[in-house]
This record gives structure tokens, sequence and C-alpha cells, in this order.
């Protein structure tokens, strides 16, 4: 995988979250956030304008309409269920310009890569990397790790929108948050 050098206009900030994340099951509360930056630096201020901001629970039920293949509520079924969102978003970009995806989630990454082989949730993983191939034969994607509750604007801002999309409440309104809120 190629990884982009130069600043991106689009970066896209992509996190899971999960209640406990130990014994893990279907009904395990789980959910992932993006956080979608135009002009941002990479610095971890809060550089560039949020575009638009996605977020939603894991789908473990088959009988969903949503579900792409996660079998339990799980930190890693969120990240790649949000990375799957942000991958689904640029398909509908309509732009062709480069895009860097930052993630806490070095699995997510490397699953969505192929670089790493999924252990379970093999369906959801496939899925994953079926559209980072189909967004990477139509623009440059590169993916880059972002250390978690680092202070990390963005990234904790995508931190919030998981945690709350996982206990299924509504996200604070930007202007009202602020980064470490939940």
């Amino acid at each position: 995988m190629t990884r982009l050098t130069e600043p991106t206009r689009l970066t896209l900030y992509v996190d899971g979250s999960c209640d406990g994340n130990q014994n893990v099951d279907a009904s395990t509360l789980a959910g992932w956030g993006v956080v979608i930056v135009d002009g941002d630096s990479g610095l971890g201020r809060g550089s560039g304008e949020i575009l638009t901001e996605l977020s939603g629970p894991v789908v473990t039920s088959l009988d969903d309409d949503e579900f792409i293949g996660a079998e339990v509520g799980s930190n890693n079924t969120a990240e790649l269920s949000g990375l799957f969102a942000a991958l689904r978003w640029l398909l509908t970009e309509e732009n062709d310009d480069p895009v860097r995806i930052r993630l806490d989630s070095q699995y997510a990454g490397n699953i969505a890569t192929g670089a790493w082989r999924a252990k379970a949730n093999r369906e959801l993983a496939a899925r994953v990397q079926s559209v980072w191939d189909e967004v990477a034969s139509q623009r440059e994607l590169s993916w880059d790790h972002v250390r978690a509750h680092r202070g990390h604007r963005w990234n904790e801002r995508a931190d919030h929108l998981a945690k709350r999309a996982m206990r299924r409440e509504r996200p604070l309104p930007l202007t009202f948050w602020k980064p470490g809120q939940d």
C-alpha cells in the first residue's frame, strides 16, 4: 500500500467503541463514528472544516437491512463497520482527489487493505476489503494510524460519535462538544 505523504483535501477519521469489549456476543453494544474533514493538516489541532459526520450501531442481526457481516458487537467490528461506512460515503462523493483515512485501529486498516487476515467476522472483513478495493480503483487511497485518546481533535470527535452510537444516544453538537467529552 502506498502511503500519501502530502496533505489531502479530504481526511476521514474513523473510530469504534464497544461496551466492555470482553466476552462479546451478538447482543454486546458497539458503535462507530466517522468525521469527514476538508483541509485537515493531520497535526491533531482540529484544522480544516467538518463536511459531515456519520455514526451508527454495529448491526449483528441477519434480518436487519444494515447488516454487513458483524457476528458480534466488539471494538474490532465497530472499527470495521465505521470504515465500511466511510468507504461507502467515498463512493458517493463526486470527486477523485486522493483521500487519507485516519484510524486508531491498526487492525481495521490492515484488514481493509488485505495485509492481515481476519480470524473472526470474516464476512464483515471481506465486505470492507471489497469496498476498499472499489474506492482504491477510483482514487488514491491511504490510511494512517493515529494514537487513540491523545487529544487529537478529529479522532476524539470520531470517538465521541462512536460512544454515543454505542449507547444509542445522539452526539453533542460540535459547538457544545469538547475533546475527551463522552
